[in-house]
């Protein structure tokens, strides 16, 4: 085994790697105010962003899961990665050679499994587009031509060839030192009668990446007659391969899918290149499977399901295209964009819409038109004879249960309104009914609760439109209930001491400067909420609020090393990118937050003595009781002092 890190290295990872471009690689993030950024959390189902990230201090929060911490453990959780391939991957980001405690450089074949997986692929995706130059691909280079892809369109998607024999890669990716198990694991070798042979034999390869551009599986499709297999062969599901959880082209199409606000989804990988050759840079496509909930998830991070998003199928005209549009209707409510469905004229795909009609033509085909509703009640209103009220009852029926699944009363109801439209039925109040008791009927039957955001509708509420942040936030309600760590009453921000306490520990975490010295004089007891005294006691633990004047970020992450436990190190998180309730943070409101955590701390002080006092009557000795009457003179001179001269008192 390889040693541990030098923990230099990880520092100077931490420091080389900006957090905000990392994440930025997942998710579409916006300005939060104050320097922060927000977006939806990749960690939960959310409606509104409550994901913050703080690129000046290198942390992200989430307020609504209370997931947090730095770079490191983003990229641990969203990737599911150990601490040291976490370190590893975004050293090969920074161009940074690692040192390891024990034994050195650390050797390849002691690398993580995902890493290693991920070099293998790399290193497949070179050696294909190398063998596409070959004359054996001419095949391939002519398949290519037809569809109107020349050798720079070939090389800007990273297309390639896999030659035709049985294990020119497997004994390529050898040399480079790989081991048949990891060939294996990766899908890109298979067993064979005297070991591992190529899975991917005489055809066209198309590179298939993850969000963060890491090429995890590929695409290939048949060139040859006596190829067997089927037209499009796909990697298998490996550690790092879930077709559910791959889009074609997202790592091409992602900042702009942001930008615009838009996502076109087509069905196949020429047809993802027509798009961007066209001018249509936000196209992605499924690798080999329906459009479904983990696709959904990675749009609307990238979407932020604002407003004015919009997402753009095209289906062919042909029967399964329909059938893929109504399954696309089923999961249409899961998005807070509207969507539109687009068909080429005589059925064409964008990549046949390019080599007959040009690029105008594909740009003019994504052109949002028909909203995605629409087209599936007509699609199914059109299998009835329309002519005959028999007819026009069955198409009622079969698409008022459609319709009865849209969960916002007001859009159902206005989707009804259309359907009687499509129907013929004159009485819309009629088929407005129909719909409404047929979506009681399942309600009552259990079979149509919330979804998984557990917000419903095809649209963003109210709360949606505004971009804020959800309304049971950290700043204005009790803390989450499984923040269990540190016993004592949950953290109700209504109560003045908490909220004060709160804003001391985010000024001792974000502005040690304005609180420092006087902040580290300060006792874990003076913070009453047992949460705040544990982030106290980290801070303590870290070497005061004065680190915070050197290093910031070395601070901070020395603060979440201290914490016990998740929990705590996750309110550290939160404190530290959460923003502050005054309009000027000064010395002044530094200085009104200190006193105010003092005052009360000597307050309780003397009520504890006098209480005591009190309990123990004429049984109290003459000295203690002078001691105790001397205390709380003291305490009471020192909290008149507080209130007069304010900050200068402490």
């Amino acid at each position: 085994m390889a040693g541990r890190i030098n923990d230099d290295d990880v520092k100077a990872v931490r420091d080389a790697v900006p957090i905000d471009s990392v994440v930025s690689e997942y998710l579409q993030l916006r300005s939060a105010g104050g320097g922060n950024l927000k977006g939806l959390c990749p960690f939960h189902d959310e409606k509104s962003p409550s994901f913050q990230v703080s690129p000046s201090k290198g942390l992200f929060h989430c307020f609504g899961c209370q997931e947090g911490g730095d770079t490191i453990a983003f990229v641990m959780k969203i990737d599911h990665l150990s601490f040291s391939e976490t370190v590893e991957r975004l050293a090969a980001k920074a161009g940074i050679t690692l040192r390891y405690e024990e034994g050195g450089y650390n050797p390849s074949h002691q690398r993580g499994e995902r890493i290693r997986l991920i070099e293998a692929h790399q290193a497949a995706a070179e050696f294909y587009v190398r063998a596409l130059e070959s004359p054996e691909a001419e095949i391939g280079r002519k398949f290519l031509a037809e569809r109107g892809f020349d050798q720079e369109a070939a090389a800007h998607f990273r297309v390639g060839y896999s030659p035709a024999g049985w294990d020119h890669l497997t004994r390529y990716l050898r040399g480079k030192g790989f081991s048949d198990k990891e060939l294996i694991t990766s899908g890109l070798s298979q067993d064979g009668r005297r070991g591992p042979i190529d899975r991917f034999r005489g055809r066209l390869m198309w590179p298939i990446s993850d969000t963060a551009g890491d090429v995890v599986g590929f695409g290939a499709r048949k060139l040859r007659d006596d190829d067997n297999g089927p037209k499009y062969l796909n990697t298998p599901e490996t550690p790092i391969y879930k077709k559910s959880q791959v889009l074609y082209g997202i790592d091409l199409a992602k900042k702009d899918i942001a930008k615009a606000s838009r996502a076109v989804v087509v069905e196949g990988y020429t047809d993802v290149m027509a798009c961007h050759l066209a001018g249509v840079t936000t196209a992605i496509a499924t690798c080999g499977t329906a459009f479904g909930n983990d696709h959904i998830k990675i749009l609307r991070r990238l979407l932020m399901d604002n407003g004015s998003a919009r997402v753009i199928f095209t289906f062919d005209g042909d029967a399964a295209g329909q059938k893929a549009a109504l399954r696309a209707f089923e999961d249409d409510q899961k998005f807070a964009a509207e969507t539109y469905i687009a068909i080429a004229p005589d059925g064409m795909d964008p990549c046949d819409l390019r080599l007959v009609k040009g690029d105008e033509a594909v740009r003019d085909l994504v052109e949002p038109r028909t909203p995605l509703f629409e087209f599936a009640l007509r699609q199914i209103v059109g299998r009835y004879d329309l002519e005959t009220p028999a007819g026009r009852a069955a198409a009622l029926d079969e698409a008022a249960a459609v319709v009865a699944k849209i969960k916002t009363s007001s859009v159902q109801r206005e989707v009804a309104v259309q359907l009687a439209g499509f129907v013929g039925i004159l009485d819309q109040e009629f088929v407005v009914r129909r719909v409404a008791q047929l979506a009681r009927w399942a309600r009552d039957k259990g079979g149509e609760g919330r979804g998984g955001d557990g917000r419903g509708g095809r649209g963003p509420g109210p709360q949606d439109r505004r971009g804020g942040a959800p309304q049971q936030s950290a700043q204005a309600y009790p803390a989450p209930a499984g923040r269990t760590a540190s016993s004592g009453p949950a953290l109700h921000l209504r109560s003045p001491a908490h909220r004060t306490e709160r804003e001391l520990l985010k000024l001792a975490l974000q502005k040690p400067a304005l609180v420092c010295p006087a902040f580290d004089a300060y006792g874990v007891d003076e913070f009453t909420a047992p949460p705040y005294a544990a982030v106290r006691r980290c801070i303590e633990e870290a070497g005061g609020a004065e680190r915070g004047l050197g290093d910031s970020r070395e601070y901070l992450v020395a603060v979440m090393d201290a914490a016990p436990d998740d929990t705590v190190r996750n309110l550290v998180t939160e404190l530290a990118v959460e923003v502050f309730h005054g309009k000027t943070i000064d010395e002044n409101y530094a200085g009104v937050q200190l006193v105010q955590v003092r005052l009360r701390a000597v307050d309780r002080r003397i009520d504890d003595v006098q209480s005591s006092l009190a309990r123990l009557g004429s049984n109290v000795a003459p000295h203690e009781l002078a001691a105790a009457q001397n205390e709380v003179w003291v305490l009471q001179q020192y909290a008149q002092s507080l209130r007069a001269r304010g900050a200068d008192a402490l």
